[in-house]
Parts: C-alpha cells; structure tokens; sequence
C-alpha cells in the first residue's frame, strides 16, 4: 500500500488504494502543495497503524474529545452524585493525551 506525504512536515495527506500515476497529481491538486513537497511512500501497515497514524496527527484537543466523558455522562455523575469518578476519567484522557507545548 502507498501513502502520500509532506516532506517538510511528514504529515500524511493521501491514501490510496490502489495507487496510481494520477494519484500525486491527485494530492496536489486537493492539498494545495507543491508537488516537490509530496512523497509517495510505501507502507505494510495494518488497519490499526494507519488509525494510529491518522491519529496522531490530529491536535491533542481533538484526540480528547473522542475520549472524553459524553455529555450525558457528565449529566449522569452530576446527578448520582459521582463527580470524582468523572475528574478521574477526564484526567486519565488528559494524561493520555497532556497539551503539546
């Protein structure tokens, strides 16, 4: 499988499968950057890897909020009277994912 990537940033901004010749006209076409910039890269990541990757280029806050308690949990501990359980859960993502600096 291959991969298209910003040299400067390594950040990934295309996937393709399959790849083809079009595919780098492709990524600079809905990036926006140059194709000098761009790199096809060849990849035997699983399905997992690429969801990991994909991830860890999203911003901290972004990756919290999929972790974070819903609202209607945060409801739920208001109401039942378990607001420790709740700070627990928000610092266990917080930790997870700590502010990037």
């Amino acid at each position: 499988m291959k991969y298209i990537k910003q040299k400067s940033t390594g950040k990934i901004v295309h996937r393709d499968l399959p790849h083809t010749d079009q595919t780098l006209e492709f990524a600079v076409y809905r990036t926006g950057i140059s194709e000098n910039d761009l790199e096809v890269v060849e990849s035997d990541w699983t399905e997992d890897e690429w969801t990991v990757a994909m991830n860890n280029q999203l911003p901290y806050s972004d990756r919290r909020k999929s972790e974070y308690p819903t609202i209607e949990e945060c409801v739920h501990a208001i109401l039942d009277g378990e607001l420790d359980d709740l700070q627990i859960k928000r610092q266990a993502v917080k930790n997870k994912y700590p502010k990037e600096i």
